[in-house]
């Protein structure tokens, strides 16, 4: 597999062609766009460092619903469930 350098990635929802287009991009080229922007962190230790399939909804969820507070009509899309589901017990 090929290595690429270390990227952020943009998600933007362009509602005149209704898709969601991802773009990669080097964080210093970012850094003075998002000097002022408000941070929200996700800690991976709420999450005791798992990502998989729950902290993967979830964050995806997050992401959608940061996307529709600007872009409402993204809205009619989203048909996901909006808390924790519950995971069996591990013993």
């Amino acid at each position: 597999m090929e290595n690429y350098p270390v990227c952020s990635v943009v998600v933007t929802y362009d509602a005149d062609r209704q898709q969601l287009i991802l773009q990669l991009v080097e964080p210093a080229k970012l850094a003075p766009l998002l000097a002022k922007s408000l941070e929200i962190p996700v800690l991976l230790d709420e999450f005791d460092f798992r990502l998989d399939d729950e902290f993967a909804r979830r964050f995806g969820g997050g992401v959608l619903n940061l996307i529709a507070v600007g872009q409402p009509d993204i809205k009619q899309y989203m048909s996901f469930t909006q808390h924790p589901i519950d995971r069996p017990s591990e013993e």
